[in-house]
């Protein structure tokens, strides 16, 4: 059976044009479906969730990597005998649109569809668990693209703050980065990985790629593959001025892990402990949590359907 979250926000001006040629073309598929319209945050994953616990097994998801990723942790959490078997597609409608980007989904919403209910093919993929805890009790949030903190989350939230002045564009990310690297201050953690890998020095920013794009296209892990059943990150200290000006030629290029201050590593598991209070983002979503924080990747858990 088939069900469709709708963001409307995201890439608003198209919405009506687009869902109008959706409903067209499942008539003429003489396709059955229910679909559902989010109207708040974080809204995407309780329709997922509760989609998925009827007996939906296939999703199809309107939106940007916001609306993506709230529906893959309504599905991860849906109380189901087992969730590998339900296969989702995506129609990207967002902004930045990083996860889609990796796999060749762009903005042409007619092929898009095409690929879901025609051409397509199911794609095992990984998805990343963030365990976070409240009093005592673990917490889980789910990632599809990459989870970042420090200076990551910091530039989303900038984000989400310029774009209700400046409108959503993919040079916003950009600019709300050049913000953050002057205002932001870098803070003691350490990290463990199950590689080996051990880390105590302050922290500029992080980034735990499952997917090798984010911000709207800046490659901070080239590597990343959400098929690989690994992650690849990259751990910054506090820039120099010069190596501002370095990076800033490399984020779109794949060469970023060129730089001195940065150090890339692979992991499976990565355990990350604070003194303080650190913002957190997974696929653009910022996380209320405190730590320490787990990380891990959950290999093959969930079916894309894929170019």
């Amino acid at each position: 059976m088939l069900g469709i979250i709708i963001n409307p926000k995201s890439g608003k001006r198209a919405y009506r044009r687009q869902r109008l040629y959706l409903f067209r073309l499942l008539k003429q598929r003489h396709q059955p479906f229910t679909y559902k319209v989010t109207k708040y945050a974080f809204h995407a994953a309780e329709l997922a969730r509760e989609l998925v616990e009827k007996g939906y097994d296939e999703i199809l998801i309107l939106g940007g990597d916001g609306t993506v990723s709230e529906a893959l942790n309504g599905i991860m959490a849906a109380k189901v005998e087992d969730n590998t078997n339900i296969k989702f597609g995506i129609m990207p409608r967002g902004t930045g649109n990083d996860w889609g980007r990796f796999w060749g989904l762009t903005k042409d919403f007619k092929r898009s569809l095409n690929i879901f209910f025609n051409t397509g093919k199911p794609q095992a993929v990984d998805v990343g668990r963030l365990t976070y805890y409240r009093n005592g009790e673990p917490h889980y949030h789910y990632f599809i693209n990459s989870i970042g903190f420090g200076i990551d989350a910091v530039t989303c939230h900038q984000t989400h703050i310029l774009k209700y002045y400046v409108g959503s564009h993919r040079l916003l990310y950009f600019f709300a980065l050049v913000a953050a690297v002057w205002t932001h201050k870098s803070q003691p953690v350490k990290l463990k990985t199950d590689t080996g890998l051990e880390l105590n020095k302050p922290l500029f920013t992080m980034n735990i790629g499952n997917g090798p794009f984010s911000g709207g296209g800046i490659k901070q892990n080239p590597e990343a593959d959400p098929r690989d059943g690994i992650f690849h990150a990259m751990f910054a200290t506090k820039p120099t001025f010069k190596d501002v000006c370095e990076a800033v030629t490399k984020l779109f290029n794949g060469r970023l892990l060129e730089c001195g201050f940065i150090q890339p590593y692979t992991a499976k598991h990565i355990t990350v402990q604070t003194h303080k209070y650190l913002k957190i983002e997974a696929d653009g979503i910022l996380i209320d949590a405190c730590g320490p924080y787990e990380i891990d990747i959950l290999p093959h858990a969930l079916q894309m359907i894929v170019p």
